[in-house]
């Protein structure tokens, strides 16, 4: 089941999120993960010895075809999933079950509650896992003014723009201060156009706040153009082919070679001759 694997090491980052002080070690580590769910009439293995590790501030992207596991890899860093084989640490400590520390964005936003307001949207899951009201309009304040919505405070989603809400449910996962934010195809039923625009409305935020994403896709340049580091996955069941750094592309570098050629790489271990990728 092992196959040829393109790895591109990544150095630890000399920095943490704010620039300052050093970082001792990954933030979050796959080891070895294997990871098995049941149908009615299959034991299905969808990831196969996968490893990796995530330093702070990092734009992770997890990428492959459909059915390769990579929403099923999301889900256990969640904790939803335990693996069969493997360990996923957090911080060092072994993720054992759903957490404060790791926040989902889901799918179009459409979690944000729409008889709630923006703050109060923002406040309620602190408000659902014990934190004082005082404190938690505070954090949810600061949140919202972090994402640029601090004169939207008392709208509700119904009024607000797509990347609007974005913010909005990004401002409420990061009120409850995770380690990392999650985020599985968030753009995947969306037109060309609006997502291109949520794509930099969340770069434009990770680059006001730098916080730790792990964005799963299954397209190229989706990945290219959101990561900063890429772990491809192999068709079923998901082992890791290669990571990659991408250099941060905008959108108006997709013409570029250095665009085209980091995607057409990509695309050939993903769908050409696997000979043409050996390990390094």
């Amino acid at each position: 089941m092992t196959q040829a694997r393109e790895l591109v090491r990544v150095p630890a980052p000399d920095t943490d999120a704010s620039g300052t002080a050093p970082v001792a070690g990954p933030l979050l580590q796959v080891g070895g993960v294997t990871l098995q769910y049941k149908t009615p009439d299959h034991l299905v293995t969808a990831t196969y010895r996968v490893s990796f590790d995530i330093y702070p501030a990092e734009r992770f992207v997890i990428l492959g075809p459909s059915g390769c596991g990579k929403s099923t890899l999301l889900k256990a860093i969640a904790g939803f999933i335990n693996p069969v084989e493997g360990k996923i640490l957090l911080k060092g400590r072994p993720v054992t079950g759903p957490g404060p520390d790791r926040m989902m964005v889901f799918q179009e936003f459409d979690q944000l509650l729409p008889w709630k307001t923006v703050i109060q949207n923002v406040m309620f899951p602190m408000r659902e896992n014990g934190v004082p009201r005082a404190e938690a309009r505070a954090r949810a304040h600061d949140a919202v003014r972090r994402v640029g919505l601090a004169e939207f405070v008392d709208v509700y989603p119904h009024m607000l723009s797509g990347g609007m809400k974005q913010r909005c449910a990004i401002a409420r996962a990061m009120a409850m201060k995770p380690d990392v934010l999650l985020m599985d195809e968030p753009y995947g039923s969306l037109d060309a156009l609006t997502r291109r625009r949520m794509q930099d409305e969340l770069l434009q935020l990770w680059d006001d706040i730098r916080f730790t994403l792990i964005f799963v896709t299954h397209s190229i340049e989706e990945a290219v153009i959101v990561g900063s580091r890429i772990a491809v996955l192999s068709p079923h069941p998901g082992q890791v082919r290669a990571e990659l750094n991408s250099p941060g592309f905008a959108h108006d570098a997709r013409a570029g070679l250095a665009f085209q050629n980091l995607v057409n790489h990509i695309s050939g271990m993903l769908f050409g001759d696997d000979s043409n990728h050996t390990s390094r």
